[in-house]
């Protein structure tokens, strides 16, 4: 009894040791052209290259199916109002409103294929594979239908937005294979990008399953005069707003003083 004990714990342990190496037989290695971007005065925008190659051990026998990578870019969270206008005696004001927590500033999904390739609804939305999974709370949690309604309408208004603002991006296709193995994609990043720490995931799929993961940095700050400005303005609001009054008064003065006619 002893004997076969053991035996069979050698044998589970053999299959455990087993199904590791195939779950490690295939992983991603990437990296990023440019992880620290600068923005000056001139920023006119950017492009940041990801690339990478899918790793097997010499050991591991390839497998069949189609591999997809994807890459998708998260910029830091922030809270987000959606407004909806309506005209009233001729003027457009601000009625309803829906407030967005904790969404990304900015995010750009680039894939090789098709989504409906890579794996089931519920699979995208774990890992917010695209615009249409992404993960949009909102203040509140509506439970009757017209409210649900109502906030899936202004969640449609919001992802609109974003996309004609080039904040929001998805690019089916645009991860290319160079070879096997390979791969690369470019991002563009517009003139209006937001500063902050991001996030750049890339997935490696087979089958309808992500195989490997990886994550890596982004940095994306002012320079120069840009910096002084966006700190001031953010961290010393009001003494920013101070300045900005005396430095328009003693402005007009001086306009005065050297155009004013005797």
């Amino acid at each position: 009894m002893r004997l076969a004990a053991l035996v069979t714990a050698a044998c589970l342990a053999v299959a455990a040791t087993g199904a590791a190496d195939t779950a490690r037989a295939e992983r991603l290695v990437a990296d990023i052209s440019s992880p620290d971007v600068r923005i000056a005065s001139n920023f006119t925008g950017t492009e940041i290259t990801v690339f990478g190659s899918i790793e097997r051990d010499q050991a591991t026998i390839a497998r069949g199916g189609i591999n997809d990578v994807v890459v998708a870019i998260f910029g830091p969270e922030d809270n987000l109002v959606t407004r909806k206008k309506e005209r009233l005696l001729g003027i457009w004001v601000n009625r309803e409103s829906r407030v967005f927590k904790g969404v990304p500033s900015f995010y750009a999904m680039h894939s090789s294929r098709g989504l409906d390739a890579l794996g089931n609804d519920a699979l995208l939305d774990r890992y917010q594979i695209g615009v249409n999974h992404l993960i949009l709370q909102t203040e509140t949690t509506p439970d009757d239908p017209e409210a649900a309604a109502e906030t899936k309408e202004f969640r449609e208004a919001f992802l609109r937005l974003k996309q004609k603002n080039q904040l929001y991006a998805e690019r089916v296709g645009a991860v290319k294979f160079l070879s096997p193995s390979l791969f690369r994609t470019t991002i563009p990043l517009p003139a209006n990008v937001p500063v902050g720490i991001y996030q750049i995931n890339v997935f490696l799929f087979r089958d309808g399953t992500v195989l490997s993961h990886e994550a890596k940095p982004l940095y994306i700050h002012k320079t120069g005069f840009e910096q002084v400005t966006y700190t001031l303005a953010h961290d010393y609001s009001l003494a920013y707003g101070i300045g900005a009054v005396v430095l328009a008064l003693v402005t007009g003065w001086l306009a005065g003083v050297i155009f004013r006619k005797d």
